[in-house]
């Protein structure tokens, strides 16, 4: 079943739709569970990112999947979150936040975390795209299909909640 999904992920046809329905769609499961779940996370481990608008300076939440990092059966260490847009030309508009406001705060299984998020570049970014492909094959196709670099962040807790 999680070939066929892939499979059907990776689509441009998916690709046009989903941007539409799934974040809606996770938004209001998230709301109905209390921040529990999220209805993608049935497939890939998700979030919901309250980052500052680039722009307009105004909270923006934003249910993403998301790779965690950290020992196995322990709670992440970091979370990497990939902005693929489904394989669409243009960045995501939380890209564009996090680089203007690196702290947000992340809803993870029901409870709020303050983070600092890092744009991955060189080395670093090279081995977070090879583990995240191994992860979710179909963001390698996202990557074919665009000519911009798929931005990858890693999202680390901030232990005090502040800078």
């Amino acid at each position: 079943m999680e070939r066929v999904v892939q499979r059907l992920s990776s689509t441009r046809t998916f690709a046009r739709i989903a941007p539409h329905c799934v974040p809606a769609l996770d938004r209001a499961v998230h709301r109905l569970t209390g921040g529990r779940t999220l209805l993608s996370a049935r497939l890939l481990p998700g979030l919901v990112l309250t980052s500052t608008g680039a722009r307009t300076g105004q909270a923006r939440r934003t249910p993403l999947a998301c790779m965690t990092e950290g020992p196995k059966g322990k709670p992440p260490t970091g979370w990497v979150l990939v902005g693929s847009n489904f394989g669409r030309p243009g960045h995501p508009a939380w890209t564009a936040n996090l680089l203007a406001h690196a702290e947000a705060e992340i809803s993870w299984r029901g409870r709020d975390v303050p983070v600092r998020a890092r744009l991955l570049r060189g080395a670093e970014r090279k081995a977070a795209w090879e583990a995240v492909v191994a992860f979710w094959p179909p963001y390698a196709r996202y990557q074919a299909r665009v000519d911009r670099e798929i931005r990858l962040f890693r999202l680390e807790p901030r232990p005090d909640g502040r800078e």
